[in-house]
Formats: C-alpha cells, sequence, structure tokens
C-alpha cells in the first residue's frame, strides 16, 4: 500500500521578514540559512514536522518578491511559484515593524491566486514598534492571523495549532519500523555538478542549477524512492578553501557550515570531481571529512560525456591519477558518470545501497577471532617497541562504520603499516564495501590482589 504524503505548508513573504528564522523555529533545525540579507535563501528547503499527532511538510522558499541583485533571482521565482502550485496551505509572513506595505500586497496577491487556504503570520512582535504595524496587516483580509516573534518562539505553537486545524487532512503519525530511508550527501567542490546530478536521480528540476559558482547555498534534502528503496539525498553548497570561504562573507560560511554539517548526518557520502578538471587537494579535504565521520564514501567523477575521447586507457589513467591524489580512499568505488546525460545514473544508487549494505555489517564473534587468529598467526603484529604482539581475541564494538577492538599480551598500539594490512585482510574476507574501518588495540586487563576463593 503506498504510503501517504503529509500536505504541505509553504511559507511566502518580502525578503527579510523572517521566513526562515520562523521555519528553522517550527522545524526545530537550522536547515535555512538566516543572514541579513536579501536574497540569501535561493532553494526550495522542506522538513516534515509532527504536531498534536499529526504530520506537515514546511517549506520555506526564497525571496520570490521585492527587487534583488541576485543573479539568480528568475530561477529562485520560478522554483518558489512551482513549490506554491502544489501547496495545500500558505503560511504569508510580514513584518510587524514594518507594518503594510506594497511588497505585502504582491505577496497576498500570489497567496489568494493559489487557491487554498492562508494564515497570515504577522512577525517581529516581541517588538513594541509592531503593535501599530500589525494592525494595517489585517487589512489584507486572511484570517486566522497569528502573531509570532520567530527569533524568541512566541506564538509559534499557536502558529502549528492554526496549521494544523487548518489541515483536517493531515494524517496522525505513526511509528514505521520497516522503512529504512539511506541518507546521502551530494559533496564536492563548487560547479563539480552537484545539483544537476540530484536533479538527473529525482528525474525533476528540484535545484536551481547554474554556471555561477556558489549557486546552491543551503543543504537541500529530497526523497527518493528505488527499488522499493528510500533515499533522502542532500545537495550541499560547495565546499571551497577556507580562505576563499572567509572572503565569501557570512552567508557563504553558512553554506559550509551546513554542507559539513550534512556529512554528519548522512549515512553514505558521494564526492562529485568534474572529472575534466580531476581531483584536487580540496577533494580531499572534502573526503578526509567524510573518513573522520565514519561515513561510507562513493566517488562520483561527472561530466564524463565530455571524457568520451580518452577512451579505456583514459579511464584507467583517470583512476590511477585519483588514487594517487587521494591514497586514503583506496576503498571507496569510482563511478564515471553524466549528470548531464544520465549515463550511470542507476548504477550509482546501487553503489550506494552496496556501501550503506557494508557500513551496517556485523561479523559473528566465533568467526571474526578464527579469522583474526589465522591472520596474525601467519603475520604476527609487532609493537612500535619491537616486541612480539600476541592478539589474545577481538570484537566487533560496532557498525556504520564497522568497528574493531584487538586485546593484546602487551601493545596498546600497532604499526599503522599493520593496521592497515589487517584493514585490507577483513575487506578482502568480508566486503565492508566502500566504507571506513575503526580498529583500535586494548591491554588485556590483567587481574591482581585475587586469591583463591575459600
Amino acid at each position: 500500500m503506498a504510503q501517504r504524503l503529509p500536505p504541505t505548508v509553504v511559507f511566502i513573504g518580502r525578503p527579510n521578514v523572517g521566513k526562515s528564522t520562523l521555519f528553522n523555529k517550527l522545524t526545530g533545525t537550522r536547515r535555512s540559512i538566516v543572514a541579513p540579507i536579501p536574497g540569501t535563501t535561493r532553494d526550495v528547503i522542506a522538513q516534515p514536522v509532527a504536531w498534536n499527532d499529526r504530520s506537515v511538510l514546511l517549506t520555506d522558499t526564497g525571496g520570490m518578491f521585492g527587487a534583488s541583485q541576485d543573479p539568480l533571482h528568475a530561477l529562485v521565482v520560478e522554483r518558489g511559484r512551482r513549490a506554491l502550485a502544489h501547496a495545500d496551505l500558505i503560511v504569508m509572513v510580514a513584518d510587524g515593524r514594518e507594518g503594510l506595505v506594497p511588497g505585502d500586497e504582491d505577496v497576498a496577491a500570489a497567496a489568494r491566486v493559489a487557491g487554498v487556504p492562508v494564515i497570515l503570520a504577522i512577525n517581529k512582535m516581541d517588538d513594541r514598534r509592531a503593535q501599530a504595524g500589525a494592525l494595517e496587516l489585517y487589512r489584507l483580509g486572511f484570517d486566522p492571523v497569528v502573531e509570532v516573534s520567530a527569533e524568541h518562539g512566541m506564538g509559534v505553537g499557536d502558529l502549528m495549532d492554526a496549521i494544523v486545524a487548518a489541515l483536517p487532512s493531515a494524517p496522525r503519525v505513526t511509528p514505521d519500523i520497516e522503512r529504512r530511508e539511506t541518507a546521502v550527501a551530494i559533496v564536492g567542490r563548487p560547479n563539480a555538478g552537484k545539483s544537476s546530478l540530484v536533479n538527473r536521480l529525482l528525474s525533476e528540476e528540484r535545484m536551481i542549477v547554474s554556471e555561477v559558482p556558489g549557486t546552491t547555498r543551503d543543504s537541500v534534502d529530497a526523497m527518493l524512492t528505488w527499488h522499493r528503496k528510500q533515499f533522502r539525498i542532500v545537495d550541499t553548497a560547495g565546499i571551497r578553501r577556507a580562505g576563499r570561504v572567509a572572503r565569501g562573507g557570512q552567508v557563504e560560511t553558512l553554506s559550509v557550515m551546513l554542507a559539513r554539517r550534512a556529512i554528519e548526518r548522512c549515512d553514505v557520502v558521494v564526492l562529485v570531481i568534474d572529472a575534466t578538471e580531476g581531483p584536487a587537494d580540496q577533494d580531499g579535504a572534502i573526503a578526509g571529512a567524510a573518513v573522520d565521520a565514519g561515513r561510507g564514501i562513493v566517488v562520483a567523477a561527472n561530466k564524463w560525456d565530455l571524457m568520451k575521447g580518452e577512451g579505456p586507457e583514459g579511464a584507467k589513467h583517470f583512476d590511477e591519477n585519483l588514487r594517487h591524489q587521494l591514497k586514503f580512499l583506496d576503498f571507496a568505488p569510482i563511478l564515471h558518470i553524466s549528470a548531464k546525460t544520465g549515463e550511470r545514473a542507476p548504477k550509482l544508487l546501487e553503489t550506494i545501497e552496496k556501501v550503506s549494505a557494508a557500513r551496517n555489517t556485523r561479523v559473528p564473534t566465533g568467526e571474526l577471532n578464527r579469522f583474526i587468529e589465522a591472520i596474525t598467526t601467519a603475520h604476527p603484529p609487532v609493537s612500535p617497541g619491537r616486541r612480539n604482539v600476541r592478539v589474545l581475541y577481538a570484537a566487533q564494538t560496532g557498525v556504520a562504520p564497522p568497528s574493531f577492538v584487538l586485546f593484546t599480551n602487551i601493545a596498546t598500539k600497532l604499526h599503522f603499516s599493520y593496521e592497515r594490512f589487517l584493514e585490507n585482510r577483513l575487506r578482502a574476507e568480508y566486503g565492508f564495501f566502500g566504507t571506513p574501518i575503526r580498529i583500535a588495540v586494548r591491554r588485556r586487563a590483567e587481574h591482581r590482589g585475587r586469591g583463591p576463593r575459600a
């Protein structure tokens, strides 16, 4: 039976009235970037929210109304209008301190044309100066009207009550233990083709795509079902060098922070590399962040349609060069794809699923100890002090990523090369496709001061 989707609630308003701040407060996240710069939000951000046992999908839109210096403003407006066309309810956000201004009339007109219920949320009502302005906004004729302060949380509960009351069809929240989604962060340098890849995977123009570096600012989630498996695809801002980020100002600094946060909350990272340029140091830094976080990794060499003239030898040379520059990613699969043509896009989803499954592989304790004993007997480890080490037993202490502890007679640390040797043998035996492995060493505790029992 198909899963019923929650109704969509779309937030609209003039620039800087506090839409994104209100969205973040209601969702309990920092999904939308907030900055005192008109046009900060570009993409459409959606987040499911449960309130009084009811589920709704809250959606934040970019600055659709008012003058803008953003070169991508037309695309932002087009995305916003598409979101309005699919809305079940609109929340128009206005600034109580400024009162009713011509721009609000434009927003109200767009809301009325949508033909769905509209709630007016008058923001910044923690300021006494907003009292007179709020009275002006009531003239728009919307009902209900909820006075809020997004920054301080005042009235947000009343707003959610009003939203749920206006959507009696909102489904009840029920636990769904059978459906497990795989969270996938699409990361890489600016203009590697991340948003184009997301659009290709979703088979729709969900993300704004342009030749302007830094087009994507927010980390944008989208759900995808493929072969009865569910993926949460997160398109992130391009991660640039720290110095360039600093020069990019507040918005870009927040974008990179959200991209790194997306890595922390995902299962698998897809590192998108522009095949026409090859890997760069910054790709290594991004991949390093994913490895440190213990995430599965797939390397997607995008724009491969422009590399067809290189032939099989060109692909081999590309992969060898990538492995050389990103030595610590020797476990990560490399796919040659084209977001533009869709080449090998289904293979990418298949690979993501395999990596996700490998992260959660658990080896039975008995089998693991037999395997480790055979390996360490044939190739005994040596401690940094050149003393012989005996591995007494081993245990897998966790998954995602697979983590192991070796209990030894003397060592608290093995040589780096031997740890890599063990890691490679574990991969050869059990797969662990595309996922980092954690290996820790502990000296067996000696029990002292215990005499024989009487």
